[in-house]
């Protein structure tokens, strides 16, 4: 389980990273995503959701890690996108052009995890 643990730490990582990048390119050319663009973030709430559930299931069986801090990156993202999706149902409520758009409010959160994951996966491993 702990090697699954592993691989789905590079995919968490590399799947925020997608999500950022490609809100970033939307944001820089001024127009929306695309619909894949939620496709994508279905995507990346499962390998984060899998993660948080696999290393939950580690924690269980006495495999823990050597920073606390690996909780606290771990888990993290999974607070981020919770606020994401409040941002983004709160910002279409609002008259349009008032609020922020609803995937950029996820591209965002997705640099966040992205930070997050990425510092989750260097303490379990580690490094730095």
């Amino acid at each position: 389980m702990s090697q699954l643990h592993v691989v789905l730490g590079f995919a968490v990582v590399s799947v925020f990273a997608v999500g950022w990048v490609w809100g970033g390119f939307a944001f820089v050319r001024k127009r929306e995503p695309g619909d894949r663009f939620w496709t994508w973030l279905t995507v990346a709430q499962v390998v984060a959701g899998t993660q948080a559930i696999v290393g939950t299931l580690l924690l269980v069986v006495g495999r823990r890690p050597d920073e606390w801090l690996h909780y606290v990156y771990g888990y993290g993202p999974i607070a981020i996108l919770m606020i994401a999706h409040r941002v983004a149902r709160d910002s279409q409520l609002q008259e349009r052009g008032a609020g922020v758009a609803p995937w950029a409010a996820f591209s965002l959160a997705a640099f966040v995890c992205f930070g997050l994951t990425l510092r989750a996966m260097m303490t379990g491993l580690g490094v730095g």
